[in-house]
């Protein structure tokens, strides 16, 4: 049997790129924004929050391109003539684009090709203004320059459509790819999850559905594909889900699905990898009710809470019930492999963030980036404006890197927090969700007030294009300022909160408090500390496992 890459990926080695994203279309959001989302995973991976100017290139410039994973130089193409602000992952037109890996046909890989799918991500950020436009971008640089990257499926959005388009290269030294992307109805949600999952697609509907010419044709060159064209599946075809693809991945799609719809239990057998299933997942379905920005946020910290897939109940958690789990995915015991679940919220995660594209603002205003330099379960989002063109240093610190730590660093401070909750987080966690919470609260609190003092700047007529221009630079200057004030505020919060819990929960006690203050005693000491013991759930356990061993003696 054929193995694909991704399962090569989940088996050997620590599942490198395992990334999540779900789309929310205009009308099934509970504002009219369309929604789209992005947890950057890998071991090892220290991000900063992008940023690339608005700038004009002159005939003849070169762009250098080097791999987003490893730094390599691939070789170089033509710039545009001209390039637009571009923030993290959405640019100054709310044209918003994220990735998740799910390998497919190793043999399809051209390591010849210069543009890698990070790469072809930020340079079609660069250069588009709609969803449609960046397709084209992407679709076009890969037939001319080659894709040097495994199996991709791209969320690409802005602010009226959502789309999703997979992408796989030809062999190596082919220097082009195979591609399909289609639009995702304005009432749906959509989600993938390092499995490929467009299947058939309606190649007459030129206005929804676009793909590569000969997107069929490949595979039946390769004698993957026998059937009419209209029966054609692209990840049949080209990345056929195995155990790994459906329990690994299209488990965390069933959850997200599931937070929205009365109706996903019949795809449970499916999601689950070990039974034989009817159909697989649709590619989107209707929400049972519009989906809100901060409904999102806490899909994205999802950890299969209260369904058959959760992590809770069972040795693996630990004494306080962590639900997270150590990779790689699989482990062997006596020459049996057993394997780990793989929930949306993970402890690799680089970057997260929560989007929203609202085509009824200013572009300055509309596009808005949620964005957290950590698990998203672990971090505040902050709000990140489109129109942003000044960092905040917690985000881009200077030489703070993977191997230096530095507490003016968000990556850092949060993995710093977030690494001492892991291990007791039962115990540590409902302190750290009460910031993360109190702090969201406030931005979403404050998000209408801060807009409508920006759409002040408008509120002057101006017919003059350098007065319409001076109004909307203003505005965005103070979204920027903003933007970099809240940034800063929850690193100094998360500071506070690393100190705070390492007095609190010093040597696995509790520390008396009231007022926000930690007690002292009549004498000046501090309170005599609490000793928390066991939970209760685990309690049972280790008695079950341990029968009488450490039963107490009866009293004589």
């Amino acid at each position: 049997m054929r193995k694909t890459l991704l399962y090569v990926l989940l088996c050997m080695s620590s599942y490198s790129m395992a990334c999540t994203n779900f789309i929310v279309g205009k009308d099934a959001s509970a504002d009219g924004s369309v929604i789209c989302t992005y947890n950057a995973d890998d071991y090892g991976m220290f991000q900063n929050l992008c940023h690339y100017p608005a700038a004009k290139h002159a005939p003849g410039e070169m762009r250098k391109v080097y791999d987003w994973d490893t730094n390599k130089y691939h070789g170089e193409i033509p710039e545009a003539s001209e390039t637009y602000n571009v923030i993290g992952n959405i640019n100054e037109y709310q044209v918003t684009i994220g990735e998740t890996t799910y390998g497919g046909r190793e043999e399809m890989v051209d390591s010849t090709g210069i543009l890698d799918y990070g790469s072809l991500i930020y340079i079609a950020l660069q250069r588009s203004k709609s969803a449609r436009e960046a397709i084209q971008v992407m679709t076009s640089l890969v037939e001319t320059y080659g894709y040097n990257s495994e199996g991709e499926t791209f969320t690409i959005c802005d602010a009226n459509e959502a789309w999703i388009m997979e992408m796989m290269g030809k062999g190596p030294g082919s220097k082009s790819a195979v591609w399909v992307a289609m639009r995702i109805p304005d009432n749906a949600i959509c989600a993938h999850a390092n499995q490929s999952r467009i299947t058939k697609f309606n190649m007459k509907d030129k206005k929804n559905v676009l793909y590569s010419k000969d997107v069929v044709k490949y595979a039946r060159q390769q004698g993957w594909f026998k059937g009419k064209d209209a029966d054609f599946s692209w990840n049949e075809a080209y990345a056929k889900p195995d155990f790994s693809g459906r329990r690994f991945c299209e488990a965390r799609v069933w959850s997200f699905f599931n937070h929205f719809s009365n109706e996903m239990s019949r795809y449970l057998p499916y999601a689950m990898g070990k039974d034989v299933y009817d159909a697989p997942m649709p590619l989107w379905i209707v929400p049972n009710h519009k989906v809100s920005v901060r409904e999102v946020m806490e899909c994205m910290r999802d950890h299969y809470e209260g369904t058959p897939f959760a992590l809770d109940g069972d040795i693996g958690g630990g004494i306080w019930e962590m639900p997270y789990r150590p990779t790689p995915l699989t482990y062997e015991v006596d020459g049996k492999k057993y394997f780990n679940e793989r929930p949306t919220s993970t402890q690799q995660t680089g970057f997260s963030y929560v989007s929203q594209m609202r085509s009824w603002l200013p572009r300055e205003i509309g596009g808005l980036m949620w964005w957290g330099n950590d698990d998203g379960n672990m971090v505040a989002y902050t709000p990140v404006y489109c129109s942003m063109t000044d960092r905040p240093e917690c985000y881009n610190t200077p030489g703070a890197d993977e191997l230096n730590f530095s507490d003016k660093n968000a990556f850092w401070v949060c993995n710093w927090v977030a690494n001492m909750v892991y291990p007791r987080y039962s115990l540590l966690f409902p302190s750290l969700k009460a910031v993360r919470d109190s702090l969201e609260d406030y931005y979403f609190k404050r998000q209408e007030l801060i807009e409508q003092t920006a759409l002040r700047f408008y509120e002057t007529q101006a017919t003059a294009p350098e007065l319409q221009e001076s109004r909307a630079k203003k505005a965005a200057e103070f979204l920027n300022l903003y933007s970099k004030e809240k940034a800063q505020q929850m690193l100094d919060r998360w500071n506070a909160l690393a100190r705070y819990l390492i007095v609190k929960y010093n040597d696995m006690i509790s520390r008396p408090e009231k007022n926000g203050q930690f007690t002292r005693d009549e004498y000046g000491l501090g309170q005599r500390p609490k000793r928390p013991g066991y939970p209760e759930n685990f309690r049972r356990r280790l008695v079950q496992q341990t029968g009488d061993k450490y039963e107490c003696p009866a009293d004589n």
